[in-house]
């Protein structure tokens, strides 16, 4: 952040509505004058009006498939798991080299095993993308040959695995910004795929990642911000545009 620029967590309580008259005075005075603080403003801005991804009626559809399991319908629990099978796919693809269809597998026998422990706090994509994480986690804990505990805030997947697939991207582009991706800590990687490519919104994020919403918008917006840098991109939109575009190209595997 260039010097005499206002920290992050500034604009985020200004968004959250916690910030004092004098306080809001000062930050309007001061972006005013700041073109670097107006873009950030902006960009924090963009994630807090992200709208939720998953509709009620698609909600509601996941919740009532989940009671008719509890009920005793299995044919409705493997309904359920099916409709988000490919999302969980994507989800590992990236982050593996070659144990994704293991890793999908952990994480659908989890959520059986827990299906009467989800309190419908959240959709139930959510939910299983947060099971997701905690086998992810797992999974490269295991990967640690001096048997280290990983912080996944700071170590990115390249230092974890020497080759992560991503040969089998046909789009240059989308092989391009995966690989850029797992040179990120882990962390942000996962933040800025379910973002932009799950579509999940600032809510969900922080289910799923265990944050404060606040938390999020930071982290997700230092990661554009690194994103930018590997990519050698003008602006940290820049990066959201590229996110964006290859959300729909082809996936790993």
């Amino acid at each position: 952040m260039p010097e005499g620029c206002l920290d992050t967590d500034v604009f985020v309580e200004l968004l959250e509505g916690r910030a004092g008259a004098a306080q809001r005075g000062a930050i309007a005075n001061h972006t005013s004058g700041c073109a670097e603080c107006r873009h950030m403003l902006s960009a924090l801005a963009r994630d807090v009006s992200s709208p939720p991804v998953v509709s009620d009626r698609d909600r509601d559809s996941d919740f009532d498939l989940l009671d008719r399991w509890r009920a005793g319908d299995r044919p409705a629990g493997e309904a359920l798991l099916a409709r988000h099978f490919d999302s969980l796919c994507g989800f590992f693809a990236s982050k593996t080299d070659g144990d994704a269809d293991d890793l999908v597998q952990r994480t659908l026998l989890a959520c059986v095993k827990s299906k009467d422990a989800f309190r419908k706090d959240a959709s139930f994509r959510t939910y299983l993308f947060t099971v997701a994480r905690h086998e992810l986690y797992h999974h490269l804990e295991g990967r640690k040959r001096d048997g280290a505990r990983l912080d996944f805030a700071i170590t990115s997947l390249a230092e974890i695995i020497t080759t992560p697939a991503t040969r089998m991207i046909k789009d240059a582009e989308k092989r391009r910004v995966v690989e850029a991706l797992q040179q990120l800590p882990v962390e942000q990687q996962m933040l800025l795929e379910l973002h932009y490519w799950q579509e999940l919104d600032i809510a969900a994020l922080s289910e799923v990642l265990d944050l404060e919403p606040g938390a999020t918008r930071v982290r997700l917006h230092r990661a554009r911000k690194k994103l930018r840098e590997l990519l050698e991109l003008p602006g940290e939109d820049d990066a959201a545009q590229v996110l964006e575009n290859t959300a729909k190209s082809d996936s790993l595997g």
